[in-house]
Parts: C-alpha cells; sequence; structure tokens
C-alpha cells in the first residue's frame, strides 16, 4: 500500500511517497511537482495521487511477478486466491470480503470439481461460460447474482492479462445473462401501522421506525450518531455508516464517515414525534450507564443505537430479528431493507414527486429511484388516465362508432368510411 502527502519547499510543492518495497524495506522518495504552492493545491494533489497509484500498480506487479510465478505452474484456482489476497490492501474491508466469498464458495469449488488443476493460461471462454449456466441452471443462482460473478473473474484475469501470464482475457468474450429488473417489495400504511404494534416493545422497534418513516439504509441506521442530530434546529444529518462484514470467518464492525455515495449525505427535517422518541432514549441510556456502573459499555456512547449495557447494535441482527418477527406473526414477507421502499411508497401516495423522493432517500441517480420503485410509475400513468377521463366525453365512443347488422364496427354515421 502506497501513501503519500504533499510538501511546501522553497515555495513549491513536493510530492512524498511512503511504501514498504518488495524486499520489505521501508521506503519515501521526495520529487518536486514544479508547481508554486499559490493557486495550484488541487493540481497538486491530482499530481501526487496520480504517481501514487502508478507506484503501487509498479510495486504490484514486481511482487506478483516474484511470487506467482508463469502461466505454466499456475493453476486457475490457486491464481484467483493469490489475486484477491493482493487485493485486500487496494479495496474496502467490506468489498475484500464480497470478492472473497464469491471465490471461495462459487468460483474455486466449481472449478476444482470439473476442472482440477487447470492453468489460468488454459481458461477459454467455454469453461467461463459452462460456469455461467451450470450456476443458472443447476444452483438456481440468479443473472444478477451471476453478474457479480463475472465482474470478478473477469477483473481477475484483467490482471492476470497485464502481468502477462495470459495473452488475452477469456472473460471478455463471455455472454453475459441479461440483468433482471429488480421489482421492490413494500408495506403500504396498513399493513405498516399493523408491523409498528408488532415490533412494539421489541430492541429492533427503534430501527424500524427510522427505516420506514426516513428510508435509511440498515448501515445508516447503525451509525446514526448523536452529534447528527440538531434538536435546536431541527434536523437530522446521514453522514456516518457501520457496516458487518465477514472476513476469514469472523465478522468484523467496520464503522465509516461516508454513507454510499455523495448523494448519500444529506439532512432531513427532525419531526416532532421522532424528536420525542430520541430525547426518550437519550434519558434511558443515561439511566443505564448510571445502574451499570462500570459493566457499562463506554466504546459507543456517541451512537444512538444500543442496547441496556451501551452495546452498539449489529446490523446483521437487525436483517435476522425482522425476518424471525415477520414470519412468526405471518405477515406479508418482506425483507428489512424493504422498509426503505415503504418509506418512498408512503411518499409517493402522499404527493412527493419521484426527484423529491430521490432526495429523501439519497439516491445519487434518479434512474435507480425510478428503476426501483416501477409500482410508482404505473400509478403515475393510472393516475394520468384518471385525470384524461375527467374531461372525456362520456357518450363520444357511443356517438363515433356503432356496429352494422352483422356486427362489424363501420365508424360514425357522419363519416361510415372511417374504419375501412
Amino acid at each position: 500500500m502506497v501513501t503519500g502527502h504533499l510538501r511546501e519547499r522553497n515555495g513549491y510543492y513536493h510530492i512524498v511517497l511512503n511504501y514498504v518495497d518488495e524486499n520489505g524495506k521501508r521506503k519515501t522518495p521526495s520529487k518536486s511537482t514544479g508547481l508554486p504552492v499559490k493557486g495550484n493545491k488541487k493540481r497538486a494533489q491530482s499530481m501526487l495521487e496520480d504517481e501514487r497509484t502508478k507506484l503501487e500498480e509498479a510495486l504490484l506487479q514486481i511482487i506478483e511477478n516474484k511470487k506467482v510465478g508463469g502461466a505454466d505452474d499456475m493453476s486457475f484456482t490457486k491464481f484467483m486466491l493469490k489475486w484477491v489476497n493482493m487485493m485486500k490492501n487496494s479495496v474496502e474491508v467490506t468489498t475484500f470480503a464480497a470478492y472473497k466469498a464469491i471465490i471461495e464458495r462459487k468460483i474455486n469449488p466449481y472449478f476444482d470439481y470439473f476442472y482440477p488443476n487447470i492453468k489460468v493460461g488454459e481458461i477459454t471462454p467455454i469453461h467461463i461460460q459452462e460456469f455461467y449456466t451450470y450456476e443458472l441452471e443447476e444452483k438456481g443462482l440468479s443473472a444478477n447474482s451471476v453478474i457479480h460473478i463475472h465482474a470478478n473473474i473477469r477483473k481477475a484475469l484483467q490482471y492476470a492479462y497485464k502481468v502477462d501470464l495470459i495473452k488475452s482475457n477469456p472473460a471478455d468474450k463471455v455472454e453475459r445473462p441479461k440483468k433482471e429488473p429488480y421489482l421492490a417489495n413494500y408495506y403500504n400504511a396498513q399493513e405498516l401501522e399493523s408491523l409498528f404494534k408488532t415490533v412494539k416493545g421489541e430492541f429492533i422497534e427503534l430501527g424500524v421506525i427510522i427505516a420506514a418513516f426516513y428510508g435509511l439504509r440498515r448501515s445508516e441506521i447503525v451509525g446514526l450518531k448523536w452529534e447528527a442530530i440538531d434538536f435546536a434546529q431541527k434536523t437530522i444529518s446521514i453522514r456516518h455508516i457501520v457496516t458487518e462484514t465477514s472476513v476469514d470467518g469472523k465478522f468484523t464492525m467496520i464503522p465509516k464517515d461516508r454513507p454510499k455515495s455523495k448523494s448519500s449525505y444529506r439532512t432531513l427535517p427532525l419531526v416532532k414525534p421522532f424528536e420525542e422518541l430520541l430525547l426518550q432514549i437519550k434519558k434511558q441510556q443515561e439511566i443505564d450507564r448510571r445502574i451499570c456502573g462500570d459493566s457499562y459499555c463506554k466504546d459507543y456512547l456517541e451512537y444512538v443505537y444500543l442496547d441496556r449495557i451501551g452495546k452498539l447494535i449489529k446490523p446483521n441482527y437487525l436483517t435476522q430479528r425482522f425476518h424471525n418477527i415477520i414470519e412468526q406473526n405471518h405477515m406479508k414477507p418482506i425483507r428489512f431493507h424493504d422498509l426503505r421502499h415503504s418509506c418512498a411508497s408512503a411518499l409517493y401516495a402522499n404527493g412527493v414527486d419521484i426527484k423529491q423522493i430521490q432526495a429523501w432517500l439519497g439516491h445519487s441517480d434518479i434512474t435507480t429511484t425510478t428503476s426501483i420503485y416501477t409500482h410508482m410509475e404505473f400509478e403515475s400513468k393510472e393516475n394520468s388516465a384518471k385525470a384524461i377521463m375527467k374531461i372525456y366525453p362520456v357518450n363520444a365512443i357511443e356517438d363515433f362508432v356503432f356496429e352494422n347488422s352483422e356486427g362489424v364496427l363501420e365508424g360514425n354515421r357522419e363519416n361510415p368510411a372511417i374504419f375501412t
């Protein structure tokens, strides 16, 4: 992993890089950007990032050429594992965990069973295509899941091509399955009311309320901090998340001051009922701290969603407990994330347009909003049809069309040839 920073020297920006070379030695080379300090910070930062990326790529190639060897003695499955472990320091922890899970649970078991010891240089588009067909038809995997697998294989083989392990990327010649449109599931107002009564007093009650009313993602709910609640200005800001992922069999909580995308940073109004609920929670946490004393967990004091001993709720607990409650009470099956869709449906039903819903939910692209909530678009078209019917003459068709003695439409009496 290459890090770096800018240093000012004699009125100019200098790039300073920091890394460990292939022999394990710490290096801190420095070079001038040639840019005066005044007015050139952004350009200098861009040059720093370019230099950091170039050096990182060069180091990775040196290390892989040294460790991996040639395509002749490298099996495909061994290469996939080496590649994903190499990516560990280049991507987010959650991304790395997803890559590794796909390789260990899907890709490598298939190739180890059907093509044991096949070399990375022997992999052809047919091998990959057969694998996708197997996952779709034999394992019942969705087309969207296979597309995610394809992205992993293609990225790994692209690296193999880049470091001259293979002459071309066979994944580029594979036909991906067609992406399936996603139809969101949701609860209407009556179903939400029933749900709120069902979860009353449950530990997940707060999460259900926030997800259904504010449409927050699970990671945004768990990541809600007291500093994000402005009781004076009556606002709630979404700017911190907590995710949970499994790395090498161990579940890890990952806090980040960075939501899913830039548009995920958003500030919403703090409505009176929710403000009162938060004040009750804050008061209860103070009572719990006094009661528990030294036994109270001090690691998460800045967070809103804690249990009675100060432990932060786990994202996976929300999902699992919600599923169990829905099942036990024989309610319409939806996922916890579908409460976010229920929020969008409630907003739309109360006259909020798609653009405003996009901003409320924090979608970066309005096509995401419209593609997920297709039922809204249809409802909009139905409303348009009803609006047209209000101004359309009731007897217009009766005046315009009539049948002859054989029951054949001939048009109106003023223009009998209109249907010929």
